[in-house]
């Protein structure tokens, strides 16, 4: 009984060992194949990971490229623009060398075509030629023409003998305007060419002292006497202002002498402002001259008028007679003659019937102006 039990026993534990044996087997092998799912897993994930990992590259790489190439483009034409910056200032700078050098020599042109016209100046002559082409060019310039506004050395009789002025500008009315255009210039292109300032005031006040006998020379010729009617003064055409202006600093008193002495002194803006009040007198002048004759003109019409509307109430008078004349006629045809007409075509001779005659009823209209004579 024993060995019964001890063999049932072994048998049982043997069959045990092997159940228990084959399902470790069996978790072992399930395992073993999670195991190999998992390691195909892995591998999967990581080729997915480096494919994703290549796609993001170039995905960055395009992204990058898309933001690297148009800045790449902008720096090249920003050194394209810079080439181009640099190659223009080059050719200004060597335009601007060429302008400094040529307006150093015209400067240098100028400087010594100053210095010729200044020696040119200093010569009597010359100078008073000048100014006499200043005067002109001044007179043109306001609007007037020669030998119809103005004359040139004109000559005539004063009171120590005869006058030769510059310039004679005739004004509305008869009346005459003087221009003298004599003025001495040494002082002041002395007082130019000094730079002392102590001797620049001696020579300007010289000049100051030159251009006052100028102005009692021109006083003491009385042009207005020789040229009458005329204005009782003289104009003093100062070829530049700054002439005057040099000579009235030194003598303020010089303006105020001169207008006492009969004689005007005008620089070229003040020249044409006076041409310019003469040019607007002529117009006055002329503007009245055309309202007399508008005048007159519209009198002599006015008459006309009046004489045409007396004719034209005659004629209307006679085309009235005519119309009483041809309206008596119809009545004396249609009772006279259109009547046995009528009944003749009553008896069918005529084929159509005489129309009636039918008379005027409308009378000419008087004209208004008939009777008007002023």
């Amino acid at each position: 009984m024993l060995c019964a039990l001890l063999l049932v026993f072994a048998a049982g534990f043997g069959l045990g060992w092997l159940g228990y044996a084959a399902r470790a087997g069996r978790r072992a092998a399930t395992a073993e194949a999670q195991l190999a799912a998992l390691r195909d897993n892995e591998r999967l994930l990581r080729q997915s990971l480096s494919a994703a990992n290549e796609d993001a590259a170039r995905r960055n790489s395009h992204a990058l490229g898309a933001l690297v190439d148009p800045l790449r483009e902008a720096v090249g034409a920003l050194n394209q623009q810079l080439r181009q910056v640099e190659h223009h200032r080059i050719d200004a700078y060597s335009g601007l060398r060429e302008q400094v050098a040529g307006m150093q020599r015209v400067s240098h042109q100028l400087s010594t075509q100053t210095g010729q016209l200044v020696s040119a100046l200093r010569a009597p002559q010359v100078r008073g030629r000048w100014g006499e082409i200043q005067l002109e060019r001044v007179v043109e310039l306001a609007g007037m023409s020669r030998h119809c506004d103005f004359d040139t050395q004109v000559s005539a009789s004063g009171r120590d003998g005869g006058v030769r002025p510059d310039l004679v500008v005739r004004m509305a009315g008869g009346r005459q305007l003087v221009v003298d255009a004599k003025v001495p210039l040494t002082a002041y292109l002395d007082a130019t060419a000094d730079t002392d300032p102590r001797s620049r005031g001696e020579h300007l006040a010289r000049h100051a002292k030159h251009l006052r006998g100028h102005i009692d020379q021109l006083s003491d010729k009385a042009y207005w006497a020789a040229f009458d009617p005329s204005p009782e003064f003289v104009v003093l055409f100062v070829p530049g202002d700054p002439f005057l202006d040099a000579a009235l600093n030194a003598d303020a008193s010089l303006l105020e002498y001169a207008f006492g002495r009969n004689v005007i002194l005008a620089t070229p803006t003040t020249l044409i402002a006076l041409l310019r009040t003469v040019a607007f007198g002529w117009r006055q002048e002329t503007l009245s001259q055309e309202m007399a004759t508008v005048q007159q003109l519209g009198r002599e019409l006015y008459t006309r008028l009046g004489t045409t509307g007396r004719h034209l109430d005659r004629l209307g008078a006679q085309l009235g007679k005519a119309v009483d004349a041809y309206n008596h006629t119809v009545a004396t045809i249609e009772s006279r003659v259109m009547v046995t007409a009528r009944r003749l075509h009553e008896l069918d001779i005529g084929e159509r019937e005489v129309p009636a005659i039918g008379r005027v009823e409308s009378w000419p209209r008087a004209v208004g102006l008939a009777e008007g004579t002023e």
